[in-house]
This record gives C-alpha cells, structure tokens and sequence, in this order.
C-alpha cells in the first residue's frame, strides 16, 4: 500500500509549496480535507490518523495543539513551524548536518524542519565546529537575505500590492534586537556557547536566500588557507546531493535569487587567507523549508531522499 500523507495548513506558503512537489507523485497518497472542514478539529484529527506523514505547516501555538491531536502511534510528524526545533524528543531536519542525521531521519517518529536562516547558518558553521576548526565559544556574526515569501501571505501580499510602498523597494534589515525566532536553534543546533549576532534582512523579490558568515583565519584551527578551508567543507559534504561546495573563488556575481526554485544548497567561500566569507545560496522556501520536508520524508519513508525535488 501506498504511504498516506497530509498536509495540515496546506493553504499556506509552506504548505502549499509542499503540496506542489507532491501532487504529482504515485508513489504515496495524499490525504485531502474538505475545503469546509479545514479548520474542524475533529475532522483533522481523523486524517492526520489515518496518515502515516503528517506535515505541519502552522503557526507555533497551533503546531503544538496539532500534536496533541495525533494519537496513532504509527503516524510521524514532520513540523515546519519553530515550534519542536530546540525540544526533547524531536530530530533536526537537517539531513546533511554532521554524520548519522540522515539516519536519524529516517529512523524518527517527529522531525522538526529547519528554520530557512538557520540553514544557511548552520550548512556554513556547523562544520566548522564539527571538524574542531572553531572553537564552541566563537563569537560569530551572520547576514542572511532573502526574498519576501518568506515572511507568508501577508508579506507576499504586501510587497505585490499595486499601491505599495515605495520603501518596499529597497532592503530592509529586521529582528534587530536579536530576538530572531531561528537564533535559538542556530546556537544550539550548531553547539555554540553563544549565539551569533545576526543581522536578516528582507528585500523586493520573490524567492531565494543568501546567508553569509565572516571570518577570520586566526579564529580557525588546522586550517592556515581559504583553499584548505573550501576542501575541509567539501570533504564534508562529499557525497551529499543536495548540498554541495563551489571550487569557484569569484564570488562577485553571486546574487541572492540565483537558486529561486531549487532544492539543493551551495556553499561559496571567498576572500584570502586572512580574512574571508562563507556564504549559502538556496531558496528560502526550497533547501530553506519545503523542499527540505520533502526530503525529510522521502528518507522516513524510505524512499529515494531526492525524489520529487527540483535539482
């Protein structure tokens, strides 16, 4: 028999780019709700189980509440909300994080999907730290840009209204207290003793992500060249189909909507041997959110971990 999946809030972004990637696939059956029904407690209670994947595509609260509702054993939870990305109990998403992720994937009964900032940060220092290259109480900074889907319907609806802002036009820097929702798992997930001053910023296009993190070389150990810190990183990442490492040391053209529309995640590092910059390129709402759940559940079901993914 084929898998059951549902989608509980597919009327999202999120949920809806989820849906995109699935509904073509014959090798599972989607679960549908009633457009009437979707927000009957009881009605979703029932599909999600009867479904062996449920996908969570909710606000934080109402992702909590959705796991209360799941009462079969045998039905997983992938959640794309920020909800379950630091509790007890629930493996990262990440599938490409550090050796045995991806087996604790496949082996879970909840994952928690990364934040999309959150993924370039940690596809950049996550390896870092691994390695033993950086030091846990490095005090590292990162910016991250990205398209404006990120934000939801409400912010695709603002930047594409006909009567705009003007200001929308240009970039804009925000969560500038430090209080971002992705810094709690971007510390802990990388296993630094502080989180990084991060500093994200919206800007007038669609799709796309770029998070950058800068270096210096005196910070890193075993390492004395930008060339020795791109092979670390690919050797990292070696054999990885979705995430991969650029040989490219020309960074100048390197555009944050470049990757719009893709699953897979790649790593620049430009510079000298002094100083220099790691930076991810993928889209927000692919690598950075549902493509990564895409993926996610192809490895708990056992699955091919690319199928339905665009590459």
């Amino acid at each position: 028999m084929k898998p059951k999946v549902y989608i509980d809030g597919r009327e999202g972004t999120t949920g809806l780019q989820i849906y995109d990637r699935l509904a073509g696939r014959g090798d599972i059956q989607l679960l549908l709700i009633d457009e009437d029904k979707r927000k009957d407690p009881a009605e979703r209670k029932k599909l999600m189980n009867a479904a062996d994947i449920v996908f969570l595509c909710l606000p934080d609260g109402a992702a909590r509440e959705a796991v209360e509702l799941v009462e079969d054993p045998r039905t997983r939870i992938i959640d794309a909300s920020t909800a379950h990305r630091t509790a007890a109990g629930w493996v990262y998403g990440f599938a490409e994080l550090r050796p045995g992720q991806r087996a604790a994937i496949a082996g879970a009964a909840r994952v928690a999907n990364p934040g999309c900032h959150a993924t370039g940060f940690l596809s950049i220092a996550a390896p870092l730290v691994e390695l033993g290259l950086l030091e846990k109480d490095a005090a590292l900074s990162c910016f991250s840009l990205t398209g404006y889907s990120g934000g939801g319907k409400k912010m695709i609806a603002r930047y594409e209204a006909a009567d705009r802002d003007a200001l929308l036009s240009t970039p804009c820097p925000y969560g500038m207290g430090q209080g971002h929702k992705h810094l709690p798992e971007m510390q802990k997930i990388c296993g630094l003793e502080q989180p990084p001053v991060f500093t994200p910023i919206v800007d007038d296009y669609a799709q796309g992500m770029l998070t950058a993190v800068p270096l210096h070389m005196s910070w890193l150990r075993g390492v004395s060249t930008l060339a020795q810190v791109r092979a670390c990183l690919a050797d990292y990442y070696a054999g990885a189909k979705l995430v991969r490492v650029s040989d490219d040391p020309d960074t100048a053209g390197l555009y944050a909507g470049e990757q719009a529309g893709k699953d897979t995640l790649t790593l620049y590092a430009a510079g000298n041997d002094r100083q220099f910059t790691l930076s991810a390129l993928f889209d927000n709402l692919g690598k950075g959110a549902s493509g990564a759940a895409v993926q996610n559940m192809n490895l708990m079901l056992g699955f091919e971990e690319t199928a339905g993914l665009n590459l």
